[in-house]
């Protein structure tokens, strides 16, 4: 594999994670939720994890000869690699944000509520799925795609991340300052912030507690008011 291949590989396990993640979310909250950081359909903490395991896996092939041994330590690679990216993503987010965009604090065995024994574990699930049933399909299906439309294809999609990026990061960052620094802004002017973001609540409810003891700032109500609200005028148009 060369670069654009494990490139092209990041894409499509990111999109497959949000649409795991987005339907998980879907059906829990009983509404279609876009569970990603990002606007768009990809999830690249799966994309990278997916990428981080395949290519650990093909390292590890080579220190081992026997393909129990090396399919075992490629689990246990896997279970190591993801975990510690979960740890650095959640730790980063909640440096910027003052909030966890997850927490593990009441499972058992977790560090810091970034990361907990039954989610690792379950990367080594995900991680045995991908490597002998998802992956040797998909791995094929890259390589067989001429160089030309790799190319195109790569450079599309790059573009596309880039923009749903740095659009992704300014709204986050936009937030940040509206939660933050709250007495900043008037009270018409911090409500449309929050609700100009929902999205964002919705798809990590943690979220939700923020400015939750400070008067008129409560993220968690102005976002049920405005449901309440749209109910109201619901009702009233069909009766």
């Amino acid at each position: 594999m060369n670069y654009l291949d494990i490139f092209l590989l990041f894409a499509w396990y990111s999109c497959l994670g949000w649409i795991m993640e987005t339907i998980y979310a879907s059906i829990t909250h009983k509404k279609f939720v876009n569970r990603g950081f990002l606007n768009g359909f990809f999830c690249p903490i799966y994309g990278l994890g997916a990428v981080l395991i395949i290519v650990s896996s093909t390292w590890v092939g080579t220190i081992f000869s026997g393909a129990l041994a090396a399919g075992i330590a490629s689990i246990a690679m896997a279970v190591i690699l993801v975990t510690a990216l979960e740890y650095i993503t959640g730790f980063m987010l909640e440096k910027v944000f003052h909030c966890k965009w997850w927490d593990y604090s009441e499972d058992f065995a977790n560090l810091h509520g970034y990361i907990c024994l039954k989610y690792s574990l379950l990367w080594g699930v995900l991680a045995l799925v991908l490597l002998q049933v998802v992956h040797p399909g998909i791995a094929g299906l890259v390589l067989f795609i001429p160089s030309e439309i790799k190319i195109a294809l790569s450079a599309l999609l790059f573009v596309y991340f880039l923009v749903d990026t740095i659009k992704s990061v300014a709204d986050t960052l936009d937030l940040r300052n509206a939660i933050l620094n709250h007495s900043s802004f008037s009270l018409l002017k911090y409500y449309e912030k929050i609700l100009r973001y929902r999205r964002i609540f919705q798809a990590f409810p943690r979220l939700l507690i923020l400015n939750a003891d400070i008067i008129n700032r409560d993220v968690r109500s102005i976002l049920n008011e405005k449901v309440d609200k749209l109910k109201t005028e619901l009702k009233s148009k069909f009766q």
